[in-house]
């Protein structure tokens, strides 16, 4: 079974590189430490302390199963690879809700790095593969949560 290709930013990469490392040589010994403190307190059939341990061991380790996983399949995005003519994965763009007849701009990353807090939505959203491909001037409609959407592309940066 092929593995899903898994698309980030070079700054994404970073930042789960550095979430793996800080797993590998700060989480685990911390949560070794726990282990080994609640050991002390006797039977381990009813030591929450040692259970609690074991399980932030389980995620933790689970954790760094994901990250390995997630760098092993990347596809880095590089500045170049952007195209400023047509909306694509790294790029910024700037669109009009016609709705709402709201101004508002998102930059198209892959799944792993979406926050849409910090206007960064994933290209496997509904509002992301409707604007990947699509130029300045193009009009896209959404079926979104609350209904349909259409929003006009205004302008792309790279």
């Amino acid at each position: 079974m092929a593995e899903r290709e898994i698309v980030l930013s070079p700054e994404g990469k970073k930042n789960l590189e550095e979430e793996l490392n800080y797993l590998k040589l700060v989480r685990r010994r911390e949560v070794a430490e726990r282990i080994k403190s609640a050991r002390e307190f006797g039977d381990l059939s009813e030591n929450a302390e040692y259970e609690d341990a074991k399980n932030e061991q389980a995620f933790v380790e689970g954790r760094i199963l994901s990250l390995e996983k997630i760098l092993r399949h990347a596809k880095i995005i590089s500045d170049g690879a952007k195209n400023p003519e047509v909306v694509s994965v790294g790029c910024t763009v700037t669109v009009r809700d016609l709705v709402r007849d709201e101004v508002s701009e998102y930059t198209i990353v892959g799944a792993h790095e979406a926050d849409p807090s910090k206007k960064r939505i994933s290209m496997d959203s509904p509002v992301g593969r409707a604007l990947l491909g699509q130029k300045p001037g193009a009009i896209v409609s959404v079926m979104v949560p609350a209904g349909t959407s259409k929003y006009e592309v205004l302008e792309i940066t790279a």
